[in-house]
């Protein structure tokens, strides 16, 4: 469907990609693998035509439709959730409003026998059945059903795109890419900013996609369930496998064996050539021998070999302090951002050597918590942090515990103690800081750059408790693999929060879900939670669907009694939702007059009375009362709207 002809791209004289080429098949699922710099961002911007190469070309079929996610973009910041997201059905609303004007021009004519208006009704049917096969009659449920999936609740249809973060306007043009079905669908990291639950609902999608996918991801549960085919990016090259992600890394470690085995024999033949040279170079009887062999060492292509592969390092941290058994413990928390509650009376406790993963979906309170153990955020109710217990935390902003001024190696050798000191280049190019990179200063780094440094920071100090918000999203696959390895064989408290499913399996063995300003314990692996959860939604479901069917055979009602008693119950709602506005609406105006009548005193001077305090404190109670009656007010009201929107 899409060919890729001998792209080359160079930067100066370093060659980023040289003269790759492969197909992309219809309904191919290729999962697109190299380390962080290899050049897969960059391959798929020239797939997407948005991005030239220094030679080569990109061919595709006349009409082929790309869609392409990038991992960094600009996102509109001027409508909301639900009109970003109905761009993605542009052709469609031209033509919802060509058929009414149509319709509006065929509604004014009376020659109903012209050939005038029999074209005008031939237009009208015709785009008729081109808004029908758009999919014109569903397309909103397939909005809500994309949105939903990907983790908006109906209340945020309508807020601001301005509001939004990053990873939440991703979320849209992630949904838009979706609902245009194209042909070619580029992804780069679309899991950066997915809770779990929609990292699930993407793999389903993408497992029947009837189009074309390149996908670049550091989930291997995902490239392993999605992608059938692993492109490799490595040195410039490509090397194209027809399997998934777990066979293509048993597959590239037998290629690099025998990279190996045949690079040592080269060199080997390459030693002993330049032996015979040197020896021969100044004796005429063997000038013959010694030209050929030159000309051989000139012709010869050189095998290169992939860089160290960073799988083999094992990283051992100092042993932690030790802590009381009862490292956090929190009973009856609550956290509330203004009038929004976010956390209500939780209950949580960890005890010293647990490794416990906070799971959920954005927006639950797992970033919440973690700030609120690390001291950062106030909270109501009794939060208590065991004894001796040092706590490391990392966030993904969390870069000002490095200082602007230092090396990217100075960073880590003051802080590093011990054997780990004569390993710290090791590690450093492990977490990506290679070659010159380590003499940086802090100051040029990048964001993504800046995190991974405070995470290695942050791993070669004394810490007795680790707490990490979402640490694997500026890591390739090997330096996640190297930092799961640490943290596994690390003898101290750790709670990560993440959404990698890969990342927390065989690592954690305590799980709490946050949902809804509660969390739940669970105990077992991530793999054991997941499989748990779905079973859960099942029965969910069933439950949802049995119950209308076991009350009606239960009171053996008739289909017109059950509305008639649901249409009740609705107006009864109704009714409450509407009162309940009323009555606060009425208590508003009763306290309003009487700030009017103070207010009146107050401009007259020579009216306040004389026990002016008493007069002040009154007036400034009914001015606070005032403020949470209209904050109840506005709440009520947005729960009349949701309610008229669910009908």
């Amino acid at each position: 469907m899409v060919s890729v002809e001998n792209i080359s791209v160079s930067f100066g004289s370093f060659e980023l990609l040289n003269g790759i080429s492969f197909l992309i098949n219809r309904n191919d699922r290729i999962g697109l693998a190299g380390k962080n710099g290899a050049g897969k961002s960059t391959l798929l911007k020239i797939i997407a035509g948005l991005q030239s190469p220094t030679s080569g070309k990109v061919t595709m079929p006349a009409g082929c439709r790309v869609g392409y996610l990038p991992q960094q973009m600009i996102a509109s910041n001027t409508t909301t959730v639900l009109d970003e997201t109905l761009k993605a059905f542009e052709e469609l609303l031209k033509i919802a409003e060509e058929i009414e004007m149509t319709g509006n021009e065929i509604a004014s004519r009376t020659d109903y026998e012209s050939d005038a208006y029999l074209r005008l009704c031939d237009k009208l049917t015709l785009l008729e059945e081109r808004y029908r096969m758009l999919g014109g009659n569903d397309y909103m449920s397939e909005i809500e059903k994309t949105l939903f999936g990907l983790g908006f609740e109906r209340d945020d249809f309508g807020k601001p795109t301005s509001l939004l973060s990053e990873g939440w306007r991703m979320r849209i043009e992630l949904a838009k890419i979706i609902l245009r079905k194209p042909d070619l669908m580029l992804l780069d990291e679309p899991t950066n900013h997915l809770d779990i639950e929609s990292i699930q609902w993407l793999e389903t999608y993408l497992e029947d996609y009837p189009g074309a996918l390149i996908l670049v991801s550091h989930d291997r549960a995902l490239l392993d369930n999605v992608t059938r085919r692993t492109i490799e990016i490595s040195l410039g090259k490509i090397y194209d496998y027809r399997v998934p992600w777990s066979q293509f890394v048993e597959l590239r470690k037998e290629r690099r064996e025998q990279q190996l085995a045949a690079f040592r024999n080269q060199q080997k033949m390459i030693a002993d050539t330049e032996k015979f040279i040197e020896r021969f170079r100044y004796k005429a009887t063997k000038a013959v021998q010694v030209q050929s062999r030159i000309k051989q060492l000139n012709k010869l292509e050189r095998i290169e070999v992939d860089e160290e592969d960073y799988d083999s390092i094992n990283i051992r941290f100092a042993a932690a302090p030790r802590s009381g058994t009862v490292v956090i413990k929190a009973e009856n928390l609550s956290k509330s951002y203004g009038t929004h509650p976010v956390l209500d009376n939780i209950n949580i406790t960890v005890t010293r050597g647990e490794k416990v993963a906070f799971v959920g979906r954005n927006g639950e309170g797992k970033t919440t918590l973690a700030r609120i153990i690390a001291g950062e955020l106030d909270y109501n109710g009794k939060l208590s942090v065991g004894h001796n217990v040092k706590i490391g935390y990392y966030a993904q902003n969390h870069d000002e515990i490095i200082r602007d001024d230092k090396t990217v190696y100075q960073t880590v050798d003051e802080v590093a103690k011990g054997e780990i000191r004569t390993r710290l280049r090791e590690i450093l190019a492990a977490f990506l800081f290679r070659g010159d990179d380590i003499d940086k200063k802090v100051k040029v780094l990048s964001g993504g750059e800046r995190s991974r440094l405070a995470l290695v920071k942050l791993l070669l100090e004394p810490y007795n408790l680790l707490l990490l918000d979402e640490p694997t999203n500026h890591l390739d696959m090997r330096s996640k693999d190297i930092l799961k390895q640490a943290l596994q064989n690390y003898d101290g408290t750790l709670i990560v929060v993440s959404h990698d499913r890969d990342f927390l399996e065989n690592l954690t063995d305590k799980i709490y879900e946050f949902r809804n300003k509660k969390i739940k314990e669970f105990t077992g692996t991530i793999h054991e939670f997941l499989i748990k959860k779905k079973m859960e939604s099942l029965r969910e479901l069933e439950r949802k669907e049995a119950k209308p069917v076991e009350k009606i055979e239960k009171e053996n009602l008739s289909a017109n009694k059950i509305r008639y008693l649901e249409k009740k119950e609705y107006e009864k709602n109704l009714r409450r939702l509407k009162r309940r506005i009323e009555i606060i609406e009425d208590e508003i105006e009763e306290i309003e007059k009487e700030i009017a009548i103070m207010d009146k005193i107050l401009s007259d001077s020579g009216n306040i009375p004389q026990d002016s305090a008493v007069f002040f404190n009154r007036y400034n109670s009914f001015r606070k009362e005032l403020e949470n009656k209209i904050s109840l007010w506005e709440q009520y009201n947005t729960d009349l709207e949701s309610f008229l929107n669910t009908i």
